[in-house]
């Protein structure tokens, strides 16, 4: 008995997967882009989807942010937020990605006139129709943009109350800069009497970054961290994060363009020190890699082993806002996919 050579890409690509770090925002392709621009009456500065990837220069979270923010004056109807979610999640099943919980960022639309009924009502609807059709299952996560003032995320909190059962968590993301977790504690504790899950963006080697994992921490006692990688400089930090069994949704291509790496050093440190460590896609229309490309790419530069493969997609089940039971199916799934495709293969004696 041996083991046939593994197709590394094939062995990622089959895989059963969770992505738990994707901005619903983030996934918006520039070909829906320009269709929505034409149904809406939209313009935009560029004249074909290829001139608008082009233009994807980014080389911090600020150039990054200016452009992601306007892409979003496409989407203006409920039919818009449906189509933009229906999308993510047909390319997520085609990836064999099996559970999703997706961010999305409410004050972003509301601030152009778009009501929150509007933005809820499309996504949830898409999501339903996703997991009907193609058996994907998603949970919702509400993100309230940082820069903006607490008084605005509580404003937006007041107004998802009509939806909460289709909300899973709240999270907190853009500019990092001058805006620490520790402004948005009342907000967060309001949703935690919610009983809804927190989550924080800790973006990698931002001003303050350890200070503000601190305040995740301590604070306002997060569920989970997006991000987190530079937690690793902080031995204090990390063994608050492994005794808590907290996840961290790392995403390689997306540090690539902050950090011009894929972050695998850290990634590789992360598991030998048995930190729930996941990996993910984040704004996969903008830094052009889903999911798999994450992990493929990923392990190419850290020549990560099946197992190590493994792991992290089983964290990402284990760390995902779901029932136990919930979880044990999909990490029999995962296990179950492994055991069939690593199981060695008889050869004839020569």
């Amino acid at each position: 008995m041996q083991t046939q050579p593994l197709d590394m890409q094939s062995f990622i690509s089959n895989m059963p997967k969770a992505e738990l770090h994707v901005h619903l925002e983030g996934t918006l392709e520039p070909e829906l882009s320009f269709a929505l621009a034409a149904k809406n009456n939209i313009p935009l500065e560029f004249d074909t989807p290829e001139q608008l990837i082009a233009a994807y220069d980014f080389h911090d979270l600020p150039s990054f942010l200016k452009i992601y923010y306007a892409g979003m004056n496409v989407l203006i109807n409920q039919e818009d937020f449906y189509q933009l979610t229906f999308d993510y999640l047909t390319k997520a099943a085609s990836e064999n990605i099996v559970y999703v919980e997706l961010f999305f960022d409410p004050q972003a639309h509301t601030s152009r006139g778009v009501s929150f009924e509007t933005i809820i009502t499309g996504i949830h609807k898409a999501q339903l129709d996703a997991e009907d059709a193609l058996g994907i299952r998603s949970q919702l996560i509400m993100c309230f943009l940082r820069e903006l003032s607490a008084e605005s995320a509580m404003e937006h909190l007041k107004l998802a109350m009509p939806y909460l059962p289709w909300l899973v968590g709240v999270g907190l993301d853009s500019n990092e800069k001058d805006n620490p977790p520790a402004k948005f504690a009342e907000v967060f504790a309001k949703a935690r009497a919610l009983d809804l899950k927190l989550t924080m963006h800790c973006d990698v080697n931002q001003l303050d970054t350890l200070t503000n994992i601190k305040q995740c921490l301590d604070d306002i006692q997060v569920d989970r961290i997006d991000h987190g990688v530079n937690a690793l400089q902080d031995p204090a930090l990390l063994k608050k994060i492994q005794q808590q069994q907290m996840g961290l949704t790392v995403c390689p291509v997306s540090n690539r363009f902050v950090v011009q790496s894929l972050t695998s050093k850290e990634v590789r440190q992360m598991l030998e020190q048995n930190i729930l460590v996941t990996i993910n896609s984040d704004d996969p229309a903008y830094f052009r890699a889903y999911l798999n490309e994450n992990f493929i790419e990923l392990q190419r530069e850290g020549q990560f082993s099946t197992q190590d493969i493994v792991t992290m997609v089983e964290n990402a089940f284990k760390v995902a806002w779901l029932k136990d039971s919930e979880i044990n199916q999909y990490l029999a799934q995962v296990s179950q996919y492994a055991r069939h495709v690593l199981k060695p293969s008889p050869t004839a004696h020569a």
